[in-house]
């Protein structure tokens, strides 16, 4: 009996110790991480690359290794305002270390960076050394202002980047580059509306993320239909229309009320808009692609409703 009471207690420190981890990293915004690779392998096929479903998964991996390490470096550069502001995040109310969590962090970054060189060699392994670099950046010295800003997207351009690396020089095409430019945008004023959301929010911060997601969402059509058919254009325009959706039916009521109460469900919708955006433009390498990334939306969503995204 006594047995079967400590089994318990055991289980339930192992389940509470999972959970602020899980809450320490964001785990549903691991999840929009994988989708970003596929839509640059995608981009890679319609290159006439071709692609090893081992390396796209391997990369996959990578990518999500690197955004758990960006999460978790975030919440260890901002416990002092954590401890103000958001008290119940883990480094703050205790349940995690500050030492723990800063090493975490470094151990998945370069599990991220190791990961993609080992599945597709030094090019796309230097590709990933830039996306940690740029992580760090963003983490450690540039949050908070425009350059922050920048090298957030940047981080998350680099991401799509990493897939579209296994095209090798094709994928140097300009039009294939929009995309990752698009989202560079995007994520851009995302993170100035996500820094905004403390302050009391600003409509023009939340009203710059439905530009740049509109933008994006038309960059989308763009590319799929100069890569692909006006048939893949055409799709792509339709689940690019999906994404736009989503994203509005938050941006909505922030810009008429950039209240914190407003402003923070539209940051965490946006982030996981982009499972459908990166799904939108992976219809160029087919359906498998599309679908693929579209599939991580699930998880994304599932777990949004138990963990913090923004």
């Amino acid at each position: 009996m006594a047995t079967g009471v400590e089994d318990a207690l055991a289980f339930d420190r192992v389940r509470r110790v999972a959970t602020d981890y899980a809450d320490l990293i964001r785990l549903p915004n691991i999840f929009t991480a994988p989708p970003d690779v596929l839509a640059g392998a995608a981009l890679a096929v319609a290159l006439g690359a071709t692609v090893d479903p081992v390396t796209v998964a391997g990369l996959c991996l990578a990518s999500a290794l690197v955004y758990a390490a960006g999460t978790t470096l975030n919440d260890v550069a901002d416990v002092d305002e954590d401890a103000s502001e958001r008290p119940e995040r883990p480094i703050p109310s205790g349940r995690v270390g500050r030492s723990e969590a800063l090493s975490l962090g470094v151990v998945f970054l370069l599990a991220g960076v190791g990961v993609a060189t080992a599945v597709s060699g030094f090019a796309t392994g230097l590709t990933a050394l830039v996306l940690a670099a740029a992580v760090v950046l963003y983490d450690g010295l540039l949050k908070g202002g425009p350059l922050g800003f920048i090298a957030m997207g940047s981080a998350r351009g680099l991401n799509v980047l990493l897939g579209l690396s296994v095209a090798g020089a094709a994928a140097l095409n300009p039009v294939a580059l929009l995309f990752p430019a698009a989202v560079v945008g995007y994520v851009a004023a995302l993170t100035r509306m996500a820094e905004a959301e403390t302050g009391g929010g600003e409509g023009s911060a939340v009203a710059l993320t439905g530009v740049g997601a509109t933008v994006a969402a038309m960059v989308v059509a763009v590319v799929a239909t100069v890569l692909g058919t006006p048939t893949t254009g055409l799709v792509a325009t339709v689940v690019a229309a999906g994404f736009l959706a989503w994203d509005w039916r938050a941006l909505g009521p922030a810009i008429a009320d950039p209240a914190p109460s407003n402003v923070g469900p539209a940051v965490g919708t946006c982030v996981l808009g982009i499972v459908l955006l990166d799904a939108a433009v992976a219809v160029v390498g087919g359906p498998a692609f599309a679908l693929a990334a579209a599939a991580f939306a699930l998880p994304a969503t599932t777990l949004s409703r138990y963990f913090d995204v923004s």
